[in-house]
């Protein structure tokens, strides 16, 4: 069986509270995670709450990049989800955990639709993946 995907899930725990709170810097900081990984960026969402916090999304032809930060706290959640073989979440981890300065950081990594190899030719053979 092979995965269709991997998924980070992403604590990161002191971080830097005037980044957490710059709508404008996570959304570069996810992007350029993104091209880092050598996905495609297909859209975008950012939105900072009152009286703070963003939440946030970078949709790529290959799955997702989100983000929810709490300044707060020091503690962002990030979620790195991608598809295929030619995108490594690893690299878009490593630069979000640098840029916001993370002091420590707890990481699950996932293998998403794992599905016998026959069944993967069989939709590839129909067209449908």
């Amino acid at each position: 069986m092979r995965a269709l995907g991997r998924h980070l899930i992403v604590e990161l725990y002191g971080c830097n509270t005037d980044i957490l709170n710059d709508k404008e810097k996570i959304e570069r900081i996810m992007i350029e995670a993104a091209k880092r990984a050598g996905a495609t960026i297909v859209q975008k969402v950012f939105h900072l709450f009152n009286p703070h916090g963003i939440s946030g999304v970078v949709v790529i032809a290959e799955s997702h990049l989100a983000i929810h930060t709490w300044p707060e706290y020091g503690y962002a959640a990030v979620d790195v989800f991608t598809c295929g073989s030619k995108v490594d979440p690893w690299k878009a981890y490593e630069y979000i955990k640098r840029e916001l300065e993370a002091e420590h950081s707890s990481i699950m990594e996932m293998y998403r639709g794992e599905v016998p190899d026959i069944k993967r030719e069989t939709l590839f053979a129909q067209g449908r993946l």
